[in-house]
């Protein structure tokens, strides 16, 4: 007997309404020790010592979807990964609306729907995790079918295991956190993710990296300009002897530099192998095809 399958018209939210709900506010209560990014689950690799260890789920195709925003660096760290290891057809992607007021992220035309719950807000996925949520609501998450909830939202974490538990499924064998630069990696991240992922975001309060001025000319916000500045020029030098931040091999350090180097654009001429080294990598294709807006 044959079946008509009828397909259901797309689930969007409203348009964003600040004067209706309000500005998005992160809640940030001192006596609330939880981390900003609360969901900090695991995927490991089928076989791996620790997958039966609490908040650890085994990788396998199909399992988990990605919510993402191609506007988010902190998103297009997962992206890129996904598209360098080729594993479009293991992990889902679906994407939020770039605009959003107190209801947080949503699903608008045109970067689509929620293929796989039909939420309308990214915040039903948090609070079907965790009822009642009140913490923030970021991208990307990762969605877990198998348990309808959101494994993690920690990106320091989760641009890792993408890279790592789902090698076995990957069309490009590129490895992203080799075990034998892993220390390494680590370690530039410790520095470069304060000083240039997270100190990009405060220098724009003076204008740097092409942002404007919205908070005031701050001590704080002069101080993160200054240690950009001289973070910017130890990498600048750095890429001028080496293709890549760690030889001739791309890695996870490269796509966590890469992401914030992208969205300085032309303020990044005065650093002449940062910006020849940005330029290169977005002739790569996963690099041009995740990218947004292109540095002019």
């Amino acid at each position: 007997m044959s079946q008509t399958f009828l397909l259901q018209p797309a689930r969007y939210a409203s348009p964003a309404d600040t004067d209706r709900y309000g500005e998005y506010r992160i809640r940030l209560d001192p006596a609330d020790r939880r981390p900003l990014h609360r969901f900090a689950g695991r995927v490991v690799a089928p076989g791996d010592d620790g997958a039966a260890a609490p908040g650890r789920v085994v990788a396998e195709p199909g399992r988990f979807h990605l919510y993402a925003a191609r506007f988010s660096p902190w998103s297009h760290r997962s992206l890129l990964v996904v598209s360098l290891a080729g594993l479009e057809d293991v992990v889902s992607v679906s994407y939020v609306h770039p605009e959003r007021d107190a209801r947080g992220w949503a699903f608008r035309e045109p970067t689509g729907e929620d293929p796989v719950n039909g939420f309308t807000l990214l915040r039903e996925a948090y609070e079907a995790t965790e009822p009642g949520f009140d913490g923030h609501v970021s991208v990307p998450a990762l969605w877990d079918r198998a348990t309808d909830r959101v494994v993690s939202n920690t990106p320091g974490t989760l641009d890792v295991d993408l890279a790592t538990a789902f090698s076995e499924w990957s069309t490009t064998g590129v490895e992203l956190y080799p075990p034998d630069l892993r220390g390494e990696i680590d370690q530039l991240d410790w520095w470069i993710g304060p000083v240039v992922n997270h100190g990009a975001q405060h220098a724009n309060d003076v204008g740097v990296g092409g942002g404007e001025t919205s908070r005031g000319d701050t001590e704080i916000a002069r101080a993160a300009q200054r240690a950009l500045h001289s973070a910017l020029g130890t990498l600048n030098a750095l890429l001028a002897e080496s293709r890549y931040l760690l030889g001739g091999r791309l890695t996870l350090a490269d796509i966590r530099l890469w992401v914030t180097l992208v969205r300085f654009g032309p303020a990044l001429r005065e650093y002449d192998a940062l910006w020849q080294y940005t330029r290169d990598l977005l002739d790569r294709d996963a690099f041009r095809s995740t990218t947004e807006r292109l540095a002019a």
